[in-house]
């Protein structure tokens, strides 16, 4: 039965037995058990229907399970041990679900497009599908050797041209589809020019840039109308231009000094025009659902930052280039705005800014400037060079510069300065704000450099400023803080309407209702979600299947010319820019120089025209949107999807009510954008019809990190740390001292642990307990090779309980177990079922190492362990160490894999215990202890006590005065 034979071919040290669990023969047995598997297709999970649907009538009645893990990007330096961590938790709750009688969709792919293999392509001169393709082999042999149940059939690579084929499908979707508000879902964009043309709609706020009715529009026009509908749109956006790497970078692959995170280039923010997928209209969804979905709550309440949904009013001052607007969620302070800060970006900069100061002028308010003009392009290119996250650093010095005008503040008649300063972003609100010094930090910062009138419009309370020390009286200007808090309004009247006496809420809602009827402001809600820019001037991604006419209109491609396969390249790098002038550069992507691919003549309905095709390509973040979706249907050459097929697995269900994956484990650094995007995606693909799920992932699981210590020399530059040495405490590398700390496992810090090391010393078997014994799953664990042994001991003590060392035959026995070590079984069959359903897989393992140790103690010596507690200890262990298990289970005489095994289930009646051992004290001193039922009541457990031969000796002739009972833990006798 054995996957390796009866006999050893390992040449053991003297004194060891021939037969005994080693590293060698746990490499043997892994990798026949791993052949054994993929032979049989023992991890296939069968669909409803469709190629993949063999077997299906046999899983039918069976639940389903879809378990997925967050798909690894394949680097060239291979996995660490700190990497599958959460694969092998994935794989351990899939085994469980598989043996308690789910069928269970578990498989993996690889997110293989993006910059780091460009990068790396560039500076090898290896083309990145030859880079890809060698770290996929890499990363596959590792994970085989892993032993992980992964249905292999479903595996995608994002760069195969079967899977970005969808991928480019559902960008089409996306194109062809506009947000309807008022039905709060996306609606395919045919149904938009139908409502135009039957005049029961008109384009939405902004759409429409000509101002005249929608039947007067050319044809032209009206596609622009509609273009500024779509879901997938080109806009002239301020972006990130890196021109070092030659592409524009999401915000956060910006650090937060202004330079890219990979190659450490400077980064500027500058508009150009780019692809953009309106996320925002799904702002709302996206925050409420999240009370439907299984999440962390801190990743929810992530999520809900960066979305960032803020009410407030809109307010319109008046300026020389007409109305600026604001949004602010303070309307109840705006008495107390004493200038405006518009955004470096901000569209009314260079017609709100004057040809010359004004005669007053403070020489602070000009950045040494001759005119505004001077001083506004200065500090905006200046600005241009700092990141969002670091111009909105608390604490930083504040900068700016007078645009030499003045705007009416609507509630006062004043008129009040206008600056341009970067600590306001376009990215959020208008770009633009009102500045109320005294009840907001930032603002009291500015205005006490640039000497700008603060106003107290809210009155602290006497605690807040006994606090600061400050008196009533004391001017706002000299408050070492701004008062932020609530309180009673003042100083907040005009002729129409007051607020004094008011607390916030009426306040505001007062003066909103004022501005209302003004004509001045409205009620409003912002975000700080901005719309996803989605292009790249990359080579390695997606190429877009859009066309542009002669009118320069971005044109579908037909699903029949799907896919746009991305052309061989020689020269793959995007032109970079360096110097004083890389500010001011554009980006040339790759793809723009292969004429004979860029311009294409093609009938698309209306003859053969030219066209030239789009050049930039798709983010990384592209395929693992939907990714998840492909895994059910990965043979499907018609459909993106079987729709029964995806209701079969991601369906809603009464369990699941939104549908989705089951289960989905990954880092916490993806907590934002990839789980946004895919989202988005989702709900994209859902409002259309072409899903059943409204969530992409029904439950999140963040598992935690390995650490492992690092070392750094005298420099401060960390050095590998597999080539430290260690002597009495202190740490040399090449016979130089270093320090040691400690941090996540990885390149970064030098210090990965391969697990090949670990196959080669311990087997896979060993690396899998070790990773899910060392803590719960979703808590950060330490690296300690020198502990690795305790588990692989475990392991050798569970072979010796089942194999004789010496002959290699089962030494099980089919006595009955004694009533002790049936009810300890099922104890422990209890506990681990209650660990495997929490994903708490460092308790299952203690409980199945104490049944493992009672069998040792009780059989170890001699004969063998009752065959009824050995097997179900087998199954037990077989998510955890399934190659050792499997191994185990055959030579107990069984033919069929145990990965289709039923889980045991505990017998309620043997987890009470029957008896209980308390303490017997003396004056309150324990002095022994004794056995009693379990069911003992008070009278009983005192009699039995006093009853008891230790006990009488013990008390001989002393004078029981009383006896206190607490039945099932003590007894206290008190003696005179």
């Amino acid at each position: 039965m054995s996957e390796v034979g009866d006999g050893s071919t390992e040449t053991l040290p003297a004194g060891i037995p021939s037969h005994r669990y080693t590293a060698a023969l746990a490499g043997r047995i892994e990798r026949a058990w791993q052949d054994r598997w993929e032979r049989e297709g023992t991890f296939h999970a069968s669909n409803p229907t469709g190629p993949l649907s063999d077997g299906f009538d046999k899983v039918a009645g069976r639940p389903r399970r879809y378990v997925l893990d967050m798909f690894p990007y394949p680097s060239g330096a291979g996995l660490h041990v700190g990497h599958p961590l959460g694969y092998i938790g994935t794989d351990v709750y899939a085994r469980y679900l598989r043996m308690s009688g789910a069928n269970v969709l578990h498989t993996m792919g690889f997110d293989a497009f993006g910059l780091p293999a460009e990068q790396y392509a560039v500076e090898t001169g290896q083309h990145p599908r030859d880079t890809t393709e060698a770290n996929l082999r890499t990363y596959r042999r590792q994970l085989r050797r892993l032993g992980l149940g992964h249905d292999l059939r479903r595996s995608i690579v994002t760069t195969d041209v079967d899977f970005y084929h969808w991928t480019q499908w559902i960008f089409l979707r996306i194109f062809d589809a506009w947000y309807d508000a008022a039905a709060s879902k996306a609606r395919p964009v045919a149904e938009l020019w139908a409502d135009l043309d039957a005049r029961v709609r008109e384009p939405d706020q902004g759409t429409n840039p000509y101002g005249r009715p929608w039947p007067e529009l050319s044809t032209v026009e009206r596609r622009h109308v509609v273009d500024a509908h779509r879901l997938a749109y080109r806009s002239d956006a301020v972006v990130n231009w890196c021109p070092g790497l030659g592409t524009v970078l999401a915000n956060e692959e910006v650090t937060p000094d202004g330079r890219s995170e990979r190659g450490n280039f400077p980064v500027y923010r500058r508009p150009l025009t780019q692809w953009m997928l309106r996320i925002t209209a799904f702002a709302d969804r996206l925050i409420d659902d999240l009370d439907s979905v299984d999440w962390p709550e801190s990743v929810a309440q992530m999520q809900r930052n960066w979305i960032g949904r803020s009410s407030g009013a809109r307010v319109r001052f008046g300026s020389p280039a007409g109305d600026i607007e604001v949004f602010t969620t303070r309307p109840d302070t705006l008495f107390g705005a004493t200038y405006l800060v518009l955004a470096p970006e901000h569209p009314l900069v260079d017609e709100v800014t004057a040809d010359r100061w004004p005669d007053d002028v403070r020489p602070e308010w000009t950045g040494g400037a001759p005119t505004p003009g001077k001083a506004v392009t200065e500090y905006r290119k200046a600005a241009s060079g700092r990141s969002d996250l670091e111009r909105q650093t608390e604490g930083r010095d504040k900068t700016g510069v007078f645009t030499g005008s003045t705007a009416l503040n609507p509630v006062n008649g004043e008129q009040v300065p206008i600056f341009v300063a970067d600590y306001v972003l376009m990215g959020y609100g208008s770009g633009a704000i009102m500045a109320v010094p005294a009840h907001d930090q930032r603002d009291l910062e500015f205005a006490q450099k640039f000497h700008l009138p603060v106003v107290k419009v809210i009155e602290p309370p006497a605690e807040w400023t006994e606090r600061h020390r400050i008196g009533p009286q004391t001017p706002p200007a000299e408050w070492p803080e701004a008062y932020t808090g609530d309180g009673i309004l003042v100083a907040s009247a005009n002729a129409d309407v007051s607020l004094n006496g008011l607390g916030k809420e009426e306040a505001g809602t007062r003066i909103t209702a004022w501005l209302q009827v003004q004509g001045r402001g409205e009620p409003a809600i912002t975000y700080k979600l901005r719309d996803w820019l989605f292009s790249r001037q990359r080579y390695w991604g997606e190429p877009f299947p859009i066309v542009y006419d002669e009118h320069g209109l971005p044109v579908p491609l037909p699903d029949s010319m799907l896919p746009v396969e991305l052309p061989e390249m020689t020269d793959f790098s995007p032109r970079t820019y360096d110097g004083p002038d890389a500010a001011d550069s554009e980006p040339e992507p790759p793809l723009s120089r292969l004429p004979d691919w860029v311009e294409v003549e093609l009938d698309l309905g209306d003859g053969l025209k030219k066209y030239h095709r789009e050049t930039n390509t798709m983010p990384q973040w592209a395929g693992s949107c939907w990714y998840e979706i492909r895994y059910l249907d990965p043979t499907n050459h018609d459909r993106f999807v079987d729709p029964e097929v995806e209701r079969y697995w991601m369906g809603p269900t009464a369990d699941n009510p939104t549908g989705g994956v089951d289960l989905y484990v990954g880092g916490v650094e993806h907590a934002v954008l990839h789980l946004l995007y895919a989202r988005f995606w989702q709900k994209v693909l859902y409002d259309l019809g072409h899903v059943s799920a409204s969530e992409p992932f029904a439950r999140l699981f963040n598992q935690g990190y390995i650490q492992a210590a690092a070392y750094a020399d005298e420099r401060g530059f960390y050095v590998p740390a597999a080539q430290v040495t260690e002597v009495d405490g202190s740490f040399t590398y090449e016979g130089r001292p270093v320090t040691r700390e400690f941090g996540k496992m990885g390149k970064s810090l030098k210090n990965s642990v391969a697990p090949d090391e670990m196959y080669a010393e311990y087997g896979a078997d060993t690396l899998r307990l070790y990773e899910m014994f060392t803590g719960p799953l979703e808590q950060s664990r330490p690296w300690d090779n020198k502990a690795v042994i305790g588990v692989y001991r475990l392991l050798q003590r569970v072979w010796r309980n089942v194999v004789d060392e010496e002959t290699g035959s089962p030494r099980v026995s089919s006595d009955a177990a004694d009533e002790e070590t049936r009810r300890q079984l099922h104890r422990t069959i209890a506990a681990v079922r209650e660990g495997m359903e929490a994903l708490r897989f460092n308790t299952a393992i203690a409980r199945i190492t104490e049944l493992n140790n009672h069998l040792t103690a009780r059989w170890g010596a001699a004969g063998g362990a009752p065959r009824e507690v050995v097997e179900p200890l087998l199954l037990m262990l077989a998510p955890l160490a399934p190659h050792v298990a499997e191994e185990l289970w055959s030579r107990l005489g069984h033919a069929r894999s145990l990965a289709w095994e039923t889980f045991p289930i505990a017998d309620p009646t043997l987890l009470t215990t029957e008896t209980v051992e308390i303490a017997v004290q003396v004056n309150g001193k324990v002095r022994a202890t004794t056995v009693l039922p379990a069911d003992a009541d008070k009278a009983s457990t005192e009699a039995l006590v006093l009853a008891d031969a230790q006990v009488i000796r013990m008390l001989a002739d002393a004078d029981v005065q009383r006896v206190i009972v607490v039945p099932g833990r003590l007894v206290n006798i008190v003696t005179g």
